[in-house]
């Protein structure tokens, strides 16, 4: 990796009950499975040793837990700004469940009854993108699938909906950066250190 500028990396929270069964969760404050437990910690082996100028995480439990077990829990700021995209009406839900009532429905497309829009969710991530250029070092955020990957596609500078092609697994590990003054993607849904 040819570093030219500070990194920022993605982390999203270990496996809960509802990501394990594919159930859209955003306000809902489920806690760590034991997998995403033991993937957690794994995460902080992965992260020992490294200084980071900011750290920031989601409010919901399953984020913050994933901080703390990655072992940096004691600079972590909690911002709703991190706050997984709101899902309203399918809160809960699957995608299966959802096309059985709106056959073909897309979130990136569609959105959710009642939800937020991908408008307000990227306005959150330009100000969390925003924050971490100001951090002046590395920067660690703890959060959420879908607002992860909205944090990815705004770093490039592409609209939210653009996030949909960035798939994100729990306890992933992502890094964006520079090549020079361009923002750039050096890596994306890393699991390797899981066992």
């Amino acid at each position: 990796m040819a570093r030219t500028g500070p990194l920022v990396m993605l982390v999203r929270h270990g496996e809960t009950e509802w990501s394990r069964s594919g159930q859209h969760t955003s306000r809902t404050d489920l806690p760590l499975l034991d997998d995403g437990r033991t993937d957690a910690e794994a995460l902080g082996r992965r992260l020992a040793g490294h200084e980071f100028a900011l750290v920031l995480t989601s409010p919901m439990m399953r984020a913050r837990d994933t901080a703390r077990l990655a072992g940096i829990s004691d600079r972590v700021e909690v911002t709703e700004d991190l706050g997984e995209l709101g899902y309203g009406e399918y809160e809960g839900l699957t995608t299966p469940e959802i096309r059985a009532e709106r056959p073909g429905w897309d979130l990136w497309t569609d959105g959710a009854p009642g939800g937020e829009p991908l408008e307000q969710a990227a306005a959150r991530c330009d100000r969390v993108i925003a924050r971490t250029l100001d951090a002046g070092g590395d920067v660690a955020l703890f959060a959420h699938g879908h607002i992860l990957r909205i944090v990815g596609a705004r770093w490039l500078g592409l609209p939210a909906r653009a996030a949909s092609g960035l798939g994100l697994s729990t306890a992933s590990l992502c890094i964006l950066g520079f090549e020079r003054e361009r923002r750039v993607v050096w890596l994306w849904n890393d699991t390797s250190h899981r066992g």
